[in-house]
């Protein structure tokens, strides 16, 4: 069976996390409109960002920080409006930490590009005792007896 073509929205969120993980500022700041913002479940300080710029330069300050890199687990496009909703993982590195969740995106119907992201964490993050990757039995914010390597999600931050 052919593959189909990647959904533009898709196509820009990849974008975007590849952006985040390389910590490159300007690919970051090319994903969003210039009045973009990204809320977040309470719990982080200077919340809402607001701006491509804010939100960059936050990404590159948790990339430099924290040791964040994040992998996407599944993405679901809205087939009749501007909007989609992705589930990932953020692996805080330095912290020995990672924790799942989901976010919502809405595009710019002139530009396609990102104006909005609503994030919702799944759970608390997680402090992993051994060598990373993180120890599964750490549950890092998963769901109880959900199968998450037979579903083919990331089990360590690096997707190789």
């Amino acid at each position: 069976m052919p593959k189909t073509a990647m959904h533009p929205h898709e196509a820009l969120i990849r974008r975007y996390f590849d952006a985040c993980n390389a910590a490159d500022y300007d690919a970051l700041m090319s994903c969003f409109t210039p009045d973009a913002i990204h809320y977040f479940p309470p719990g982080l300080t200077d919340i809402p960002w607001r701006s491509a710029d804010t939100i960059s330069k936050k990404w590159l300050w948790c990339v430099e920080n924290l040791g964040s890199q994040w992998t996407i687990e599944k993405v679901l496009v809205s087939h009749d409006s501007n909007e989609a909703v992705i589930e990932w993982t953020h692996w805080k590195r330095k912290a020995r930490t990672a924790q799942r969740g989901d976010e919502w995106y809405v595009f710019d119907a002139a530009t396609g590009l990102i104006t909005e992201i609503r994030a919702y964490y799944a759970a608390p993050a997680v402090r992993d005792t051994a060598e990373l990757p993180l120890v599964r039995d750490t549950h890092m914010g998963e769901l109880v007896e959900f199968d998450y390597a037979g579903r083919g999600y990331h089990l360590n931050w690096n997707p190789q």
